[in-house]
Formats: C-alpha cells, sequence, structure tokens
C-alpha cells in the first residue's frame, strides 16, 4: 500500500461528506493534527474515542483516528494529564496521531448514519425530517430587490448612487409598461448589508419606494441530505416485527419500548421516524407510528406515547455504531485501497443490561 499525506487525507474526507452540512453547533474536522509532514498508513475507525479506544489505536500503530463523536467539544483551557478528555489529546500527539470527526456531517449525507439505520427497518423510502441546504446561494447576495422608475435623470442620479453600494451584484435595467406608460424596471442582488443602504437611498423617493419590491433569496435545499429520516415502509409490518428487525440490524440482545396509546405489538407500523443518537429535537412533532433512536427525555417519551406512538430506544452509540464497518467499505473505495482501513473492537456504548 502506498502512505497518504494527512492533508491530502483530510481533503479527501472532507470531499466524502462536506462539513458545511454539520450542524452549527458542533465541532467537526481535524481536531488534533502531529506536527507537519504527517503521513498515514492506517486509519482507525471509532464511534467514542475512550482512552481503551486510544490504547487500541496506539496498539495498532494507527497515523489518524477518525472518530464519529468529537472528543474535544467544549474548548480545553489546558491540555494535562488530569482529566481524560486532555489525557488523549496527550496520547495522540505523544503516538503521532491525528484525530478528526465528522459527527452530524454524517448524520446528513445520503450514504450515512440515518441512512444506515433505516435499513434496520426493511424495505422503505425515506426522507430527511429537517432537508439541509446548500452551502452558499444560488446568485450572489442575500437578496434581491426589484422597482420600476420613470425614464429620468433622476433615475440615473439613483442608478449611479446604488453603483457606489459594495455588496451590490447582477444589476440589470429593462424597458417596461406600466399602466400604459413607458418605465424602467430595475433589478438587483445584494448582500444584507447593503439591502440597508439601498432601501435608505430608495425610501428618499417615495413613489420609487411604493414600487420596490424585496424578495429573500434561499439557499436551495440539497435531495435526500439533512438530519433524521421519515421512512414509509413498503409493507406495513406489526411493532412486533419491526423489534425483531431492529434488533437485528442493530446486533442487540434489547431494546427499550414505550407504546404508543391505544397501540398493541401487533399494531402496524407504516411510517417511522428515526434519528440516530439523541434524536428528540429532531424528532418533536413528527407525524409517525414509530420514533427510532438512541436515547430521549422521558417527558419527551411520554408526549410520543400520548400522541399514539411507540418509541424504541437502543442506547445512544448503539443506533450509530454499526455505520462503521460500512463507512470502512465506503472509505476505502473513496481513498482508492491507498491505505490500511481498521474499526475499533473496543468501541462500545457505554450502558449494559446488567
Amino acid at each position: 500500500r502506498s502512505l497518504m499525506n494527512l492533508r491530502e487525507l483530510v481533503s479527501a474526507l472532507n470531499d466524502f461528506a462536506s462539513l458545511s452540512l454539520a450542524e452549527s453547533w458542533d465541532n467537526v474536522g481535524l481536531l488534533v493534527e502531529p506536527s507537519p509532514p504527517h503521513t498515514v498508513n492506517t486509519l482507525f475507525l471509532t464511534n467514542d474515542l475512550t482512552e481503551e479506544v486510544m490504547e487500541e489505536a496506539v496498539q495498532k500503530a494507527a497515523d489518524l483516528i477518525l472518530s464519529y463523536h468529537p472528543p474535544i467539544f467544549t474548548p480545553l483551557k489546558r491540555v494535562t494529564w488530569k482529566t481524560w478528555k486532555e489525557r488523549l489529546v496527550v496520547r495522540a500527539l505523544e503516538h503521532r496521531i491525528g484525530i478528526y470527526s465528522p459527527h452530524t456531517a454524517y448524520d446528513a449525507i445520503p450514504h450515512g448514519v440515518n441512512n444506515w439505520l433505516a435499513k434496520g427497518l426493511g424495505a422503505c423510502a425515506s426522507v430527511p425530517l429537517h432537508p439541509s441546504t446548500a452551502p452558499s446561494y444560488p446568485a450572489e447576495g442575500t437578496h434581491r430587490v426589484e422597482f420600476c422608475a420613470d425614464n429620468t435623470e433622476h433615475l440615473d442620479t439613483v442608478l449611479s448612487k446604488i453603483k457606489d453600494i459594495q455588496g451590490i451584484s447582477c444589476l440589470t435595467t429593462l424597458p417596461a409598461r406600466v399602466e400604459g406608460e413607458e418605465q424602467t424596471r430595475v433589478s438587483l442582488n445584494c448582500s444584507q448589508k447593503a439591502l440597508l443602504e439601498v432601501v435608505a437611498l430608495l425610501s428618499q423617493n417615495s413613489r420609487l419606494y411604493h414600487r420596490t419590491e424585496i424578495l429573500l433569496l434561499q439557499k436551495p435545499l440539497l435531495p435526500h441530505t439533512g438530519m433524521g429520516r421519515l421512512c414509509t415502509l413498503s409493507e406495513p409490518v406489526s411493532l412486533s416485527d419491526i423489534i425483531e428487525r431492529i434488533k437485528s440490524h442493530l446486533k442487540l440482545p434489547h431494546i427499550r419500548l414505550a407504546m404508543g396509546m391505544g397501540k398493541t405489538l401487533e399494531s402496524p407500523v407504516k411510517k417511522a421516524a428515526l434519528c440516530a443518537g439523541s434524536g428528540s429535537s429532531v424528532l418533536k412533532g413528527m407525524e409517525a407510528d414509530l420514533y427510532l433512536t438512541g436515547e430521549m427525555s422521558h417527558h419527551d417519551v411520554l408526549d410520543a406515547v400520548a400522541n399514539g406512538i411507540s418509541v424504541i430506544l437502543c442506547e445512544h452509540s448503539n443506533t450509530e455504531r454499526g455505520f462503521l464497518s460500512e463507512l470502512c467499505d465506503m472509505l476505502a473505495i473513496h481513498l482508492q485501497n491507498k491505505i490500511n482501513i481498521i474499526v475499533s473492537e473496543k468501541d462500545r456504548d457505554p450502558l449494559q443490561v446488567a
């Protein structure tokens, strides 16, 4: 096998799943970087980076750990031997191991964690519960301003003043007929800041101002991309069958079940809303027969049950970890088999049934 330079590998990982898809509160990307040049022969995949998993990565001579959950989330004020998260950073740097975390970027992508989780339901069609928007606007600027004006010198003055404003783009003028009069229709794109200046300028002339339209430009939605999934099963199945499918897919002996009001184990499940990890905020208010996630607060479970929705909880990381073996195969193809990719054997959910 050939090696990959760390920066080249990080760039390839960012191509696999754009970090712009991650939630704004998240902490994603390269979190720990050994001094360059750093070459990567072995990429080590884990869901959670615990000290036990770090020791395994050291034993297996990993050069980069891809930890789905970011081990550094809140800022570290120091890096000492005192707390376990600080020790992870110390160990990583001593052994020249980088740490990269994709987290919610992998939740959003069409070939990501939620997609893998949905396979546990059987044949179904799925759409994101909260679709992702494209990282940029289809045109320059955030707003479009349009107005009509009489063909006078006054219009030339207004246009020359508009051209002096920073953040104006796509300025066009077209002849137009308004109520039988020859007029000029002006259209322009502008930034939020420039919008205030344009409006201030137009408001000096009440006739222009009353003929002004302001459109907010929306970033387009990305197909099949976003948080959570609403899955419509090809064939309705009983709740008890769904439980067995999920246990088999997640390789779990037990799940936790809250039965929806008026439902039984024989009740059909046609629509399931799911979210890997902690799903309360993503699932809230969604109409479905079933919510599937790792963990939910007691009161959110009570709300769902009162609305006739059954809830299956599998513990947080159990709804994510199984994706790693699929990720291993996808990254092998994406990285053209240039490096060795291994999945942690020590990584597991901290909660066990006792």
